[in-house]
């Protein structure tokens, strides 16, 4: 190994211990605080305070969103590494997903790099982006292009596995919408057109679609208007539709079965459907081995050992996905509590991302980032190589 790099990995190393107790209490305020998707003005103000703190040139309300921003270190020549913060809550349960871990962990990463490398050569980015459990603040800031040139942007997520990196799939939000006629339904049977027996039919031929779909992909659906009164026909029924698909391109294609499985009830029932997208898509997340096997390499230094996903388990959907079909990027899972006692989005995991555990995630995860990052900067070896592989995937539509 280097010996100027394992200074700096040394330096950062004592600039989180430094900070450990401020970053942890960062993380404790955050868990206390929980604002959900769009709304986290007080998290926003707590973690750029901490920056322009520390001298980083500080940009809030980044590309129109209130509770975004970007911080910028280093002379802007050369690399650039942008390290990622999530910071909303989920309604009635708090920081269920570890958000709070998130933040304080890129916070540390940031700041210790900083000031281990003194002014830096390149660029560091920390950056908030809010509503990544409804909405999507990446989204917003790729078409943005707060990414354009990123050369790495680094997270890292607690859960109840321990993965290199994280098997997210793509996701899309579909509302359908049947429009049949009203009529009395005693008095009027044959001139009533049932919007509602349309929807019906859709959930059942899903429900068949289903037994076929490839591993990964899944739709599940709620009725979001089912009409008004038993006394009536009804003329208007909606769905809404969560899909998912191990690829953007397996997303892509269940978003056309749906539509045409729509097109189908309604030409059989005779109503007429609309089929309308909602929301950002979320890409899936596209690991950059090159990135994620060095964090790993340097998480262990701190006695935690990732390994690879379990074959065939999907964690669920992220916006870090659109950013990481554009840019390298990392997203590694680090347990804070077991599989066996539960899962994330529940009390008990609310309660495990305010614990000791979740104290030494958060501090070993900012050393791992922070040295991550500075290989990245330092080695234009390993922007090189993370470049190339992104290529690759890409073109392997992987």
């Amino acid at each position: 190994m280097d010996g100027g790099l394992e200074a700096v990995y040394d330096r950062i190393r004592q600039e989180v211990a430094a900070r450990a107790d401020r970053l942890w209490d960062t993380a404790l305020a955050l868990h206390r605080d929980p604002e959900p998707a769009y709304e986290e003005h007080r998290a926003a103000g707590l973690l750029t305070s901490e920056l322009a703190r520390e001298g980083f040139r500080v940009e809030r309300g980044t590309a129109g969103l209130p509770t975004a921003f970007t911080a910028a270190a280093g002379t802007g020549e050369g690399p650039r590494v942008a390290l990622l913060m999530e910071y909303d809550a989920l309604p009635g349960l708090g920081h269920a997903c570890g958000h709070n871990l998130i933040a304080a962990a890129g916070l540390g990463a940031a700041l210790a790099l900083k000031a281990a490398l003194g002014g830096p050569r390149g660029s560091l980015l920390a950056v908030g982006t809010p509503a990544e459990e409804r909405g999507g603040g990446k989204v917003t800031l790729v078409e943005a292009g707060v990414f354009d040139d990123v050369d790495a942007a680094l997270m890292v997520h607690p859960g109840v596995h321990s993965w290199s990196w994280a098997p997210l799939t793509g996701s899309a939000q579909v509302r359908v919408g049947f429009h049949g006629r009203a009529a009395h339904p005693t008095g009027d049977p044959t001139e009533g057109i049932d919007a509602l027996g349309a929807l019906i039919q859709l959930f059942n031929t899903l429900g068949v679609l289903h037994r076929r779909l490839p591993s990964g992909s899944h739709v599940q659906g709620i009725i979001t208007d089912g009409g008004r009164a038993t006394n009536i026909v009804p003329e208007y029924a909606e769905g809404l539709f969560g899909l998912r698909g191990a690829t953007t391109a397996a997303l892509e294609d269940l978003a056309g079965e749906l539509e045409r499985c729509a097109e189908g009830v309604a030409a059989a029932t005779g109503t007429k459907v609309t089929v309308e997208r909602v929301g950002g898509r979320y890409e899936h997340f596209r690991d950059n081995p090159v990135l994620s096997g060095r964090f790993a390499g340097h998480l262990a230094r701190a006695g935690i050992e990732l390994t690879e996903p379990e074959a065939g388990v999907y964690l669920g959907s992220s916006d870090i996905g659109n950013v990481s079909t554009r840019v390298p990027a990392i997203h590694p899972f680090i347990a804070i509590m077991d599989a066996a006692d539960g899962s994330d989005h529940t009390p008990l995991f609310a309660a495990a991302a305010a614990s000791p555990r979740g104290r030494r995630v958060l501090l070993a995860a900012a050393e791992a980032l922070a040295c991550t990052a500075a290989e990245v900067l330092l080695r234009p070896e390993v922007s090189a190589r993370a470049w190339a592989c992104l290529r690759e995937r890409a073109a392997a539509g992987r």
